[in-house]
């Protein structure tokens, strides 16, 4: 890992992390929160008037700074290097710093997909999002969230998945339009978690096997140093970022007042496409998502609905679909069921003479591909591209 960030991008990051309970009652008062950080230095210093913030600034020393980066087992690079993605700099208050852990070459990419949605997803909601991420890390393209609970860590679940199998797809960034073909070269979509905290430390702590899962497949990044503990501002300063480094964002279950639904407004802001997986009209952890797509989202229904809206209807692509198998009537009634939401046991058997069967016949679907076991012994209808 290199720490070879400048100077002067290092001071600044150390700035706005020592600002950070000063920045939670400012971020609050301002009706557009990327105002803040693209406040100059001495703008932010006259935030704190006991002026202990500008005496622990004017003692900064980068030296200490790149070693605690290292030591954290983080690389860093700051925007004023050529590698820095190029989609952060169309932010009004770009990062000053990258802190990395993982592959920093899993930030080269251009044609990334954000999948962000509600910490208390609905099965349908997690299963959506594991189903996204899974294919589009088929397809060769990359999924950039947040690693938060529910749909967030559900995408990238659903990525690491197909990263594990060892599946590699021609990134669609290298499809060459106009010779309608792919390239001989081959790599796996990296994943990319963006956290509010320090790149190093799990957030939430009960995420930290997905923490480890992603660093080894791709890469976790925040825009603060080692050591520092997120703030309430940190959480939609982290969704800035993640409609920064993404092509297209896609939103699946939000509530009206949804912390998701910032990301959507922050692509927007950057004149990037959005898009809505359409929920249940009664469910209200579907109202954003279903107000997204009433204003004009695209909609998405699988992974097919995402690439058209990322490359278009006739680009080119690297996808694999498997073909429908036909299943017997019994089983067809039993998945309807599921489908339904009658996903525990007792519901599915109405006579207890008949529990064996409906095992032995969950087991054959679930082995389909069809059906998934949750949390807590109920079925959920798993989606498969090309169903």
């Amino acid at each position: 890992m290199s720490a070879d960030a400048c100077d002067d991008c290092l001071r600044r990051t150390h700035l706005i992390a020592s600002l950070g309970p000063w920045l939670d009652i400012e971020w609050r008062r301002r009706s557009a929160p990327t105002g803040v950080l693209s406040l100059p230095d001495d703008a932010l210093l006259a935030l704190d008037s006991s002026g202990r913030v500008a005496l622990t600034h004017a003692r900064f020393a980068p030296g200490r700074a790149r070693a605690r980066i290292v030591g954290a087992g983080l690389a860093a690079v700051c925007r004023c290097a050529e590698r820095y993605p190029q989609r952060l700099r169309e932010l009004v208050d770009p990062p000053a710093v990258l802190h990395i852990a993982g592959r920093p070459d899993a930030l080269e990419r251009n044609e990334c997909v954000a999948i962000v949605g509600a910490r208390r997803g609905t099965p349908y909601g997690l299963e959506v999002a594991r189903s996204l991420g899974r294919g589009l890390a088929a397809a060769g393209v990359p999924v950039v969230s947040g690693m938060a609970l529910g749909v967030d860590s559900a995408a990238h679940i659903g990525a690491l998945e197909q990263a594990a199998a060892g599946v590699e797809r021609q990134p669609l960034g290298a499809v060459d339009p106009t010779a309608g073909h792919v390239g001989a070269a081959t790599v796996a979509a990296a994943p990319v978690a963006v956290l509010a905290g320090a790149a190093n430390v799990p957030y939430p702590a009960s995420r930290r096997r997905l923490h480890e899962r992603l660093v080894e497949h791709g890469c976790v990044v925040s825009e603060m140093p080692p050591g520092f503990t997120a703030f309430r501002w940190s959480f939609v300063a982290r969704n800035r970022l993640i409609a920064g480094l993404a092509a297209l964002t896609v939103v699946i279950e939000a509530a009206e007042r949804s912390g998701s639904l910032t990301t959507a407004d922050f692509a927007a802001q950057l004149g990037r496409p959005v898009a809505a997986v359409p929920g249940p009209v009664t469910s209200r952890f579907s109202a954003g998502t279903n107000g997204l797509l009433a204003a004009g989202a695209g909609v998405v229904r699988d992974t097919s609905d995402v690439l058209d809206q990322l490359l278009g209807p006739a680009a080119p692509r690297h996808e694999e679909h498997p073909v429908p198998v036909p299943i017997e009537p019994r089983l067809r009634r039993l998945l309807d069921a599921v489908e339904r939401g009658h996903g525990g046991l007792a519901e599915l058997t109405g006579d207890p003479g008949a529990t064996r069967q409906v095992l032995q016949d969950l087991t054959d679907l679930e082995l389909r591909g069809l059906v998934r076991r949750e949390f807590g012994g109920r079925y959920v209808r798993a989606l498969e591209e090309g169903r």
